[in-house]
């Protein structure tokens, strides 16, 4: 098993890295197929999705100057990154196994504890330049 590991690592060590313009295509290939897959499997992200393409414009209407709709903006694309990385987490203890293990649930708790204070500073930032 070390053997396989070690030349595993070796050949992805050896590998030419790529560059320019074609690294920057794959690069954003790849995220599109990251998007495309966190909205095909996770739920709460299609949930987040729909609330952001509400509250994006709406942030561009209500902030009444650049840094404002810049905040209220932000604050709702930083929902839909931290529920990315979530799934990201869950995805990979998932593809270590599906066994219940302590850790892996702490993983995924924290996780979402990520994702619940990602709405804290969302209702802080609308709350605060809306009503404050």
């Amino acid at each position: 098993m070390v053997d396989r590991e070690e030349r595993l690592t070796a050949a992805l060590l050896d590998r030419p890295k790529l560059v320019g313009a074609r690294r920057l295509v794959l690069a954003v290939l790849n995220s599109w197929k990251g998007l495309r897959g966190a909205f095909k499997a996770e739920a709460a992200f299609r949930q987040e999705v729909a609330l952001a393409i509400v509250l994006v414009p709406l942030g561009f209407w209500l902030g009444s100057t650049p840094v404002e709709k810049v905040l209220l903006v932000c604050s709702v694309m930083f929902v839909l990154i931290v529920e990315l990385l979530n799934t990201a987490v869950e995805t990979a203890i998932d593809r270590i196994g599906l066994e219940r293990h302590a850790l892996s649930g702490l993983a995924k708790d924290v996780g979402s504890a990520a994702v619940l204070l990602s709405f804290v500073v969302l209702l802080i930032v609308w709350g605060l330049i809306l009503f404050g």
